[in-house]
C-alpha cells in the first residue's frame, strides 16, 4: 500500500498529453520561418501557471486567449542576443495568441509544468486598440527575449484563442546578436 501511496504523489500536478516539440534554430542578425497548424498542438486544461508570481506570463483575466491548441517550439537563444518572434495566421480572421518564455538550458520543463522561469512574454488580441498605436492586425508578436551572459532555452507557443484548434500559421523567427 505504501508502493501505491508514493507512486501517486510522484505524479506531476497536471496531467495532459504529452505535446510534440518543434526545434527551432535561430540564425544570428536573422530571420527564420516555420509553418505549422493548431492541430499538431494539445489544449491545456489548467492555465494557473501562467498568472502565478513565479511565471507572470499573462493574467488570469485573459485566459480565454489561451484555450485552444498549444503548438510548442524550442530553441536556444545564444549569449549577446535578442530576439523577437511574430505569428502570422494564415487567415487574417483567425484569432491567434502566442507566448514565450526562457529557462535554463538543462531545464526541460514544459507549460502547464512549468514551476518558474527567467522571463515570460505573451500577446494576444486586445479588446481595444493601444494609445498612439494604429489598428490591430491578425498577427501577435513576442519580444524582449534576451541573453546576455549566457544562454538560456526559449519555449514559444503559438495558441488559438477561445478555444481554436485548427488552423494554418507561420511562426518568423528573428534574432540579433553581437
Amino acid at each position: 500500500m505504501k508502493t501505491l501511496l508514493y507512486i501517486f504523489l510522484a505524479l506531476p500536478l497536471f496531467m495532459t498529453a504529452q505535446p510534440t516539440v518543434f526545434k527551432i534554430e535561430p540564425e544570428k542578425n536573422g530571420t527564420v520561418s516555420y509553418s505549422g497548424n493548431l492541430s499538431d498542438g494539445v489544449v491545456l486544461d489548467n492555465l494557473s501557471w501562467a498568472w502565478s508570481s513565479q511565471n507572470a506570463c499573462f493574467p488570469e483575466t485573459q485566459r480565454k486567449k489561451f484555450t485552444g491548441s498549444h503548438v510548442f517550439f524550442e530553441g536556444i537563444i545564444p549569449t549577446y542576443s535578442e530576439m523577437e518572434v511574430t505569428v502570422v495566421p494564415k487567415d487574417p480572421k483567425a484569432n491567434f495568441s502566442i507566448y514565450a518564455y526562457q529557462t535554463g538550458t538543462n531545464n526541460e520543463d514544459l507549460t502547464p509544468n512549468l514551476a518558474r522561469c527567467i522571463r515570460c512574454e505573451a500577446d494576444h488580441k486586445r479588446e481595444r486598440n493601444r494609445v498612439g498605436r494604429a489598428t490591430q492586425d491578425h498577427t501577435r508578436t513576442v519580444t524582449n527575449l534576451v541573453a546576455i551572459n549566457r544562454p538560456y532555452r526559449v519555449v514559444i507557443v503559438v495558441v488559438g484563442a477561445e478555444g481554436l484548434t485548427e488552423g494554418d500559421f507561420t511562426l518568423n523567427v528573428a534574432m540579433k546578436s553581437r
